[in-house]
């Protein structure tokens, strides 16, 4: 069984109110997602397992503790996740980096997929799904078939700012996987725009309309 966790890390909560604010700039809104990707990640990976390893200090010799078990990758969900991936990285620079593209209907609100490049052996890693909205949930469900369908297991779902109506969909639909939320928002307007939320994040990290 999965587990959802709420950060609450001040930092975290800091740098998302900066980037709720409408007159935050693009490159200032690029940098701040870039951040909170990364605490976000420090708080997610937490439990990477690790193997004592022999390793000789300027000192003396010791048995230190390393990486091991299985392998990461990273697979932003297009575009806005983009803005999550080099926070991670900074973390895991050896992960791999896999895409899925997926846009909302407009009148729908139903998500459609235009593109997907996986990592290979995705069933022998753990796979980092960042994307700074989670909405109605109909994108993240949809990615995470995806990553399944290649037999992968092991997954952990990021997101800056959930609705509760998109964060009772993920869980309800895969309530296997992990689930790391930056803010949980008060709900969704009528057109699935999350409440009190930021806007649109893609528009917002590339400065488009």
């Amino acid at each position: 069984m999965g587990k959802t966790v709420i950060l609450d890390h001040p930092l975290i909560q800091h740098k998302i109110s900066l980037m709720r604010d409408e007159n935050t700039g693009t490159r200032d809104f690029r940098i701040l997602v870039e951040e909170v990707a990364m605490l976000m990640g420090y708080e997610a990976l937490r439990d990477l397992p690790t193997e004592l390893v022999d390793v000789k200090t300027p000192v003396a010799e010791a048995k230190v503790p390393m990486l091991t078990g299985k392998k990461l990758a990273v697979v932003p969900i297009l575009r806005a996740g983009l803005g999550m991936v080099d926070g991670i990285l900074r973390l895991v620079p050896s992960a791999k980096v896999g895409h899925i593209g997926l846009y909302r209907d407009e009148v729908t609100h139903e998500p459609h997929e235009y593109y997907c490049k996986l990592p290979r052996e995705l069933s022998e890693r753990l796979v980092i799904l960042p994307d700074p909205m989670l909405a109605t949930g109909g994108s993240a469900c949809q990615a995470v078939d995806f990553i399944k369908a290649q037999g992968c297991t092991h997954i952990k779902f990021m997101c800056v700012i959930a609705a509760p109506e998109g964060l009772k969909a993920l869980q309800t639909k895969h309530p296997d996987i992990d689930i790391y939320v930056g803010c949980l928002d008060d709900r969704l307007n009528e057109d699935a725009y999350i409440v009190p939320g930021l806007g649109d994040a893609g528009d917002r990290i590339f400065g488009t309309k």
